[in-house]
């Protein structure tokens, strides 16, 4: 089966760890966000992926290649500039031919069921199936109301006040069948959300929910991301860490470094070739990348560091993250905050 990774996004939202890292690359416990998906979709039997590329595109394909590594071909489909979802999905029109395919936002992380929502969209008969999840705030998103027969018979993108009718929000995690392409124009800028979804339900054509309750988190914002670490050590989402639980609720990597006299929290994730120096205090729902350096004294809390970061001797850092191979300086004490190269590199244009 074929799906769709939809990656060429900015990630404004996240700015500025996306300054230097497209948002599919950031790390959710040290593991891109899109490898997850990219797992996901190998388990539900989805062999062939296609990417879509623009901001810092070549980053993703010199991560991920071919896609071999994790038994899947990886098609990509560079974007000189941004078409909008169904825009990009239409760019590739003939990579689907005349199959049921699925469609998912490089930024999710999620552990649904595919599977069944492919069933649930073959038992409908739908030309179109969005995954549903229940939110507290739906003005970020798309929501609908269903009839008993989970037919979707009113969509709204991003409502804002009085108009909020419901707080089923769709995740962006679509199935097609291919006669959608003939509601899609080639070579503009179209959205689902905004032009396909709308054009569905006027034309009375078979739009269906599935509602689940797996977990589901588009990873946007700080905020957001923040928490899917917390959501991912406590095992509120059935994730592969790729590290070892060397103790109960703390899972290590390879040829890490702990001092005696260090303390370590849990739940921590701690990655490969990490140094952490006498004194120094690893404390609760704290990440740390590969190849990080913690010094004498230091302590980290609620905090996340990318690979290659560094906090010197007595710096106390709480609910940050700090971004790769930035050092955060001797005896500073930092909270609620982000700790980035300042650089920011020209989006590529194609390859």
């Amino acid at each position: 089966m074929k799906a769709m990774i939809l990656a060429a996004g900015v990630g404004s939202r996240l700015d500025p760890l996306t300054r230097n890292v497209p948002k599919p690359l950031v790390p959710i416990v040290n593991r891109p966000v899109m490898e997850y998906l990219v797992q996901l979709l190998k388990k539900h039997g989805f062999d062939e992926i296609m990417v879509n590329l623009h901001y810092l595109g070549d980053h993703i394909q010199n991560y991920f290649g071919d896609g071999s590594r994790w038994g899947v071909k990886i098609h990509w489909s560079f974007e000189d500039q941004l078409w909008g979802d169904a825009g990009s999905v239409k760019r590739v029109e003939d990579f689907f031919r005349d199959e049921t395919f699925i469609v998912i936002g490089g930024d999710d992380l999620t552990d649904m069921d595919l599977s069944r929502l492919i069933r649930t969209h073959k038992d409908k008969g739908a030309l179109t199936t969005i995954a549903l999840s229940l939110v507290d705030d739906p003005s970020e998103y798309g929501i609908v109301l269903m009839n008993e027969e989970s037919r979707i018979t009113r969509f709204l993108e991003k409502p804002k006040g009085e108009v909020i009718f419901s707080n089923t929000a769709n995740t962006g995690v679509y199935v097609f069948e291919p006669e959608i392409f003939e509601l899609i124009p080639r070579g503009v800028f179209y959205l689902f959300g905004k032009n396909v979804f709308p054009m569905l339900l006027e034309q009375r054509l078979p739009l269906y929910g599935h509602l689940t309750a797996a977990y589901w988190k588009d990873v946007g914002n700080l905020k957001i991301y923040q928490q899917t670490h917390k959501d991912v050590l406590e095992g509120r989402v059935n994730a592969e860490l790729g590290l070892k639980e060397w103790k109960k609720f703390i899972w290590k990597g390879e040829n890490v470094d702990i001092d005696d006299t260090a303390e370590i929290g849990y739940p921590v994730a701690i990655g490969d070739n990490v140094k952490i120096a006498a004194g120094a205090r690893v404390l609760e729902n704290t990440v740390i990348g590969n190849n990080c350096s913690v010094e004498d004294g230091a302590t980290i809390k609620d905090s996340i560091l990318w690979e290659g970061a560094v906090v010197m001797r007595l710096t106390h850092l709480e609910r940050c993250v700090v971004g790769k191979d930035c050092h955060v300086k001797t005896n500073a004490a930092i909270f609620d905050g982000i700790v980035v190269n300042p650089l920011r590199p020209e989006a590529p244009n194609g390859r």
